[in-house]
C-alpha cells in the first residue's frame, strides 16, 4: 500500500502536467495573430502536386489497360477468324470424306459383284486372282 500511494499520486501529476501543456499550446494556436492561413501552408501545395502526381499516374494506368483491353479485344477477332477458317475447312473435309466413303462403298460393291460373278478370287493373304470365267 505504501508504494501504490506514491504510483497513484505521480500519475495523476503527470496526466495534469500533459493535459495543461495540450491546453496552453491549443490556447496559444488559438489566439496566435501572426500565423499563416492551412491554405497557404507549404503541406498544402506539396498534397495538391501530389494528387495532381496520382492523377496523372492514375491517367496513365488507365490509358495502358484501355491498350491492353484493346489489344485482347483485337486478338479475339483474329481467333474468331481462324476459328471461322477452320470450320470452314472442316466441312470442306467432312464434304470429302463423304465422297471417299461413297467411292469406297462402290468400289467395295463392285470388287464383290466381281467375285459373285465369279471373275476374280480373293485369297485368305488378300492376293486377287483374276479367274477370267463367267
Amino acid at each position: 500500500m505504501k508504494k501504490q500511494l506514491p504510483a497513484l499520486i505521480a500519475a495523476i501529476l503527470m496526466t495534469g502536467f500533459i493535459a495543461l501543456v495540450m491546453v496552453v499550446t491549443s490556447v496559444n494556436a488559438l489566439f496566435n495573430k501572426n500565423s499563416t492561413a492551412v491554405s497557404n501552408s507549404p503541406a498544402v501545395s506539396q498534397n495538391t502536386a501530389a494528387s495532381n502526381v496520382a492523377s496523372s499516374m492514375e491517367q496513365a494506368q488507365i490509358k495502358q489497360l484501355q491498350d491492353r483491353i484493346n489489344e485482347y479485344q483485337q486478338r479475339e477477332q483474329q481467333y474468331q477468324q481462324i476459328l471461322q477458317t477452320d470450320q470452314a475447312q472442316l466441312q470442306q473435309q467432312q464434304v470429302q470424306l463423304q465422297q471417299a466413303s461413297a467411292q469406297m462403298e462402290q468400289f467395295k460393291n463392285f470388287i464383290l459383284t466381281l467375285q459373285q460373278r465369279g471373275l476374280i478370287s480373293i485369297q485368305n493373304d488378300g492376293s486377287v486372282a483374276i479367274t477370267g470365267r463367267p
